[in-house]
C-alpha cells in the first residue's frame, strides 16, 4: 500500500495491499479499495465505493480476505477524478479496468471488469457498463443507461437517460432508447469540447445520410475519432 501527500481518507476505510493512493485524493467513509490498484492524484472517492473487487465472471477467484492483492488485472483509474457513493469497479480479467482523467462516475454507478473508459467522461447514476464496454473520451451517459457486454462507445457521444445501447454507439452521435436508435449529433458536447462550428455541420451531414461513407471527408481530428471507433466497433449501430 501506497498512499499519497495531503489526503484525506476516513478512519473507516479499507485499503489492501497493492493500492496506490496519489496526492491530494479524498476517501469517504466505509470504502473498500482492493490491489491491484492504481488511483490517480486529486480523485475524490464517496462513501461505500468499492474500487478493485473481482469480476463477476463465473470462476474467477475471489480473494480470502480484504487485505490480499486480488490475482486479476487490475484497476486504474486518472488523475481527477470524482467517484460518487455506493458505485462499484470491478478488477480486469483480461485487461486492466480503467477510467481515464477528469472523469465523473455518479452515485450507483456499476463499471464491471474489462471495462476501459476515456478522459473526461460523465456516467449518470445507476447506469451499468457490462464487461469488456470501451467509452472514447468525453462520452456522456445518461441516467440509468445499460451498455451490455462487449460494445465501443465513440468519443464524446450522448446516451439519452434510461437507454440500453446493444449496439457500438459512433463518435458525435445522440442516441437513445430501448434499444438505442440514432438521433442525431451530439452538437452541445462538441461545441463545449471546442470543435468548430463547420466541423460539427460535417458531422451532421454525416448523420443524416444515414451511413458513414464519407467519414474520409471529414477533417482529419474527427475522422480520427471514427477511425478508433470503426477497428473497435463489432455491432456498428450505423455503418
Amino acid at each position: 500500500m501506497t498512499i499519497g501527500e495531503n489526503c484525506e481518507i476516513h478512519p473507516t476505510v479499507v485499503i489492501g495491499d497493492g493500492v496506490t493512493v496519489g496526492d491530494r485524493v479524498s476517501i469517504g467513509p466505509y470504502a473498500v479499495l482492493t490491489g491491484p490498484l492504481d488511483l490517480g492524484d486529486d480523485c475524490w472517492v464517496g462513501a461505500h465505493v468499492t474500487l478493485g473487487a473481482p469480476p463477476e465472471w463465473i470462476g474467477k477467484v475471489h480473494p480470502r480476505t480484504w487485505t490480499e492483492v486480488s490475482p486479476h488485472q487490475g484497476v486504474v483509474i486518472g488523475a481527477g477524478t470524482v467517484i460518487r457513493e455506493m458505485s462499484a469497479v470491478q478488477q480486469g480479467a483480461e485487461r486492466p479496468t480503467s477510467i481515464g482523467r477528469g472523469g465523473f462516475v455518479m452515485n450507483h454507478t456499476s463499471v464491471e471488469h474489462d471495462v476501459r473508459i476515456g478522459d473526461n467522461c460523465i456516467i449518470a447514476p445507476s447506469s451499468t457498463l457490462g464487461g469488456h464496454v470501451t467509452l472514447g473520451d468525453g462520452v456522456n451517459l445518461g441516467m440509468s443507461t445499460v451498455v451490455h457486454q462487449r460494445r465501443v462507445i465513440g468519443a464524446r457521444a450522448m446516451v439519452g437517460m434510461g437507454s440500453v445501447v446493444a449496439k457500438d454507439v459512433p463518435p458525435f452521435a445522440t442516441v437513445f432508447g430501448n434499444p438505442v436508435a440514432l438521433r442525431g449529433t451530439n452538437r452541445v458536447g462538441m461545441h463545449r469540447s471546442g470543435i468548430p462550428e463547420d466541423d460539427i455541420a460535417a458531422v451532421e451531414k454525416l448523420y443524416a445520410s444515414g451511413r458513414l461513407s464519407a467519414v474520409a471527408d471529414l477533417p482529419q481530428s474527427l475522422a480520427d475519432a471514427f477511425a478508433w471507433w470503426q477497428a473497435l466497433a463489432v455491432k456498428p449501430l450505423v455503418s
